[in-house]
């Protein structure tokens, strides 16, 4: 298996539960992270090698990427797994997956890339790259299916880990805030090169909505390996003290707040099952930004906006991204709280309609469809 990131190593560690209780003497090995080592997958290299985003940011890292690959598929090549799963990650998985499938490994891609969103010419690649793609989103495998590619709706695995009513006075009690506290949860991604662009904006938007609100608690769950990053672009915002940064513990900060500024991916997916209310930004490399929006085919980027077909959320993209527009969409929402809870309500129930389109047996799926492409 091969898991990318924070959200990859998440998702992969969820279809080892699976795959252990259908088969017990399993072994699993190759690029993960600590979900995937908790449940006895031997990672050769960490997943946060291959967490990297945007064109000119993985060019930095192009030869060690490139490097670890090459010496994957060596390793692969001697050793002959019964199947290869790339989780997400396409860039790195898809051009693998083609190499093992060509000597007559069988591959699995969990996660289908987003041919419906950007870059449609992918398509070609996942066909001639993998024998089946386990999807995510219900409307995947039919489009799949007309370009000749075999795939298996499994629902979204963190519809089943994340409550469909989170207890938010719980999570208060655990992170030691009270119930009557407005709390906005701030999650500037979980690459470094995430944080590098949007941390500071996002720290400095907090410091806005501080002046106008002084009451508010922020909390930033950070990813471990990024906290002392994220520690110091907070002091260069000049809001270090009026953050609550915590290690981890994304679920429950996203339990706990009202509304969330948060960068675009998977944690979006995660705030929207949460029924949070969010703002959603992203800012990037300005020539990686030029090239992705030539490809993009909605008019939304955030997940939850993509999946209900509506900008149910806002976005705050690039240029668009400042501080003060940042800050003037998050007090949006925390006057709504009391001004105008219908708002927050309609919210809610988009995400409760979602949530529950989501949530299959995902572990049960996966490892039936996986079982047929063994025994096929």
């Amino acid at each position: 298996m091969v898991a990318g990131e924070t959200s990859g190593d998440l998702l992969a560690g969820l279809l080892l539960d699976g795959f252990k209780a259908r088969w017990p003497a399993l072994a699993s090995a190759g690029i993960g992270g600590p979900h995937m080592a908790k449940r006895g997958f031997d990672a050769w290299w960490p997943s946060d090698k291959l967490a990297v985003r945007g064109y000119v940011e993985v060019l930095r890292h192009y030869r060690e990427i490139v490097g670890i690959r090459d010496q994957l598929k060596v390793r692969l090549l001697e050793q002959r797994p019964d199947i290869f799963i790339g989780v997400d990650a396409p860039d790195f998985n898809l051009d693998l997956e083609a190499a093992l499938k060509a000597q007559g490994i069988r591959t699995v891609h969990f996660v289908s890339p987003s041919v419906w969103a950007w870059r449609a010419d992918r398509v070609e690649k996942i066909r001639r790259s993998v024998d089946h793609v386990l999807c995510i989103f219900p409307f995947e495998p039919a489009l799949l299916a007309s370009h000749g590619i075999a795939a298996t709706y499994v629902g979204h695995p963190l519809a089943n880990v994340i409550p469909m009513q989170p207890d938010r006075a719980a999570a208060r009690r655990k992170l030691g805030l009270r119930d009557a506290d407005t709390v906005v949860a701030i999650l500037p991604g979980s690459r470094k090169s995430e944080v590098q662009y949007l941390a500071k904006r996002f720290f400095e938007a907090a410091a806005l909505v501080k002046r106008v609100q002084p009451a508010i608690k922020f909390i930033v769950p950070a990813v471990p390996l990024l906290k002392h990053m994220i520690e110091r672009l907070a002091g260069e915002a000049g809001v270090q003290a009026d953050l609550q940064i915590v290690e981890g513990q994304s679920h429950t900060v996203l339990a706990a707040c009202d509304v969330t500024l948060i960068a675009s991916g998977t944690a979006t997916l995660e705030a929207a099952l949460f029924k949070r209310p969010m703002v959603i930004a992203y800012n990037m490399n300005w020539l990686s930004w030029q090239i992705m929006r030539r490809k993009k085919l909605q008019p939304w980027v955030g997940l939850p906006n993509i999946l209900c077909e509506d900008f149910v959320v806002p976005e705050l993209l690039q240029d668009a991204a400042t501080p003060a527009a940042l800050a003037a969409g998050v007090l949006q929402w925390v006057d709504a709280k009391s001004a105008a809870p219908d708002k927050i309500a309609a919210v809610e129930q988009r995400f409760t309609l979602l949530h529950a389109q989501l949530q299959r047996d995902t572990a049960q799926l996966a490892t039936d469809a996986i079982q047929k492409i063994l025994e096929g």
